[in-house]
């Protein structure tokens, strides 16, 4: 294929979600033609705001498909609309809710909808068990782990008695309780699980469909967790390259790939293109989801421990300050996400010799992760580890002889695998 071929194309791939608005835009404006005169496009004009909304959705801008799903919402609910349709609003504005972090919101509604599903179906019927999904990722939200599980287990049980363990729409289902396998720090069931649904997938949609790839990638973070990191190279390289097909090389659903690949930098100690890459990220996460967002907390937390390993102590400092302030404004002060914002900054607070103040830090991280999970979890083997260093800087053996006999005990399946950090203070 010619450049001029090449560049044509990519001109054509993206005028899609462009050419897919304008003709929303063209329905939208045919049904408010319409809307005073025919009382069942008063109804129908829900559905149009939905579809407009997806798409939207679908791009992950979900600033501009909130107030579509906000107006359906409140259309429906003054316009007397079915329950049905009623069920699809409260859903969507769950699952818009969920994307931008305003998860008592997005519970709220989504308790409300399933409830009206179930009365518009029964119980156990396919559509609630997709709707469960959309409930299971608000309690991962919350970090309601072992909730979220619960509803994914019952959510798969109903898929279970309508189609076959083969069939590939059960494939998102072991995707979703994988992912909180990982969350919980069970890895090994994390892979068995995903595995089995990209077997699911490659026969469902293929291996070069987007899906397939977003799977591969969280595969490729699992491995980087566990220190596989030549084989997440592979994974998450083809990852990549599948969404910048789809999306371009900018654009904000490609973070996560790339906070996987700032760890597999980290390990490699190339600490210049690990900081590029979440320079990038944290650029274009701020701009569409605004500078309170947790994933934006996330991206802060990476860089002041990037910073800490590099020594640069008064940019980390100022980075995992930030870091902490964000995830406990947007998760709460109880959630793993801060804590391990915590554990890092108790990381440079050891390196700069402030030995109470890290102290307390790992004292707090503890006692969070100790209440969300069960004491192997790999990220209270992260804290045990920096306390481990701190009291044997300042020279408890004592202490440091009981945690490392604690550590000692851990599978080591539960364990992280840490990039290189300062480990001597100067």
């Amino acid at each position: 294929m010619t450049v001029g071929k090449r560049l044509n194309s990519k001109k054509v791939r993206g005028r899609i979600p462009v050419l897919i608005i304008m003709v929303g835009i063209i329905l939208l404006n045919a049904s408010i033609s319409t809307a005073e005169s025919e009382p069942e496009a008063k109804k129908s004009f829900c559905t149009v705001l939905r579809t407009m909304a997806r798409v939207y959705m679908a791009y992950g801008d979900y600033t501009k498909a909130q107030p579509l799903v906000e107006r359906a919402l409140t259309r429906a609910r003054t316009t007397n609309a079915s329950d049905s349709e009623l069920s699809l609003c409260l859903l969507d504005t769950a699952y818009v809710y969920n994307q931008q972090a305003k998860l008592n919101e997005a519970e709220q509604m989504c308790e409300m909808g399933l409830k009206l599903q179930k009365k518009v179906y029964y119980d156990e019927h396919p559509y609630v068990a997709y709707s469960l999904r959309i409930l299971s990722s608000i309690y991962q939200g919350q970090g309601r782990y072992q909730d979220s599980r619960n509803v994914l287990e019952k959510a798969l049980a109903i898929m279970l008695k309508s189609h076959t363990p083969d069939a590939h729409v059960i494939a998102p289902f072991k995707v979703d309780i994988a992912d909180v396998l990982v969350a919980q720090g069970d890895f090994q069931n994390a892979e068995k699980h995903y595995q089995e649904a990209l077997d699911l997938i490659y026969t469902g949609y293929g291996p070069e469909h987007l899906y397939t790839a977003n799977v591969r990638g969280k595969v490729a973070g699992l491995y980087t967790l566990q220190g596989r990191y030549d084989e997440a190279v592979v994974l998450i390289n083809s990852t990549r390259e599948s969404q910048e097909k789809v999306y371009g090389a900018n654009h904000h659903l490609l973070v996560p790939t790339w906070l996987t690949m700032t760890e597999i930098y980290k390990a490699n100690k190339d600490y210049t293109q690990a900081e590029l890459l979440l320079r990038k990220a944290l650029h274009v996460v701020e701009k569409k989801q605004g500078a309170q967002h947790p994933l934006v907390g996330r991206i802060l937390s990476s860089m002041g421990e990037l910073y800490t390993a590099n020594k640069n102590y008064v940019q980390a400092e100022s980075t995992c300050l930030r870091a902490v302030e964000v995830l406990e404004g947007s998760l709460g002060p109880e959630n793993d996400y801060t804590a391990m914002a915590l554990n890092n900054l108790a990381s440079l607070y050891i390196q700069q010799k402030k030995y109470s103040e890290a102290h307390d830090l790992c004292s707090r991280a503890l006692d969070i992760l100790e209440h969300l999970f069960d004491r192997n979890h790999p990220h209270v083997v992260c804290v045990l580890k920096t306390m481990a260093l701190l009291y044997r800087l300042t020279g408890d053996e004592a202490q440091v002889a009981k945690l490392v006999q604690r550590i000692d005990e851990i599978p080591v399946d539960r364990q992280v695998a840490q990039a290189p950090v300062v480990t001597n203070v100067d």
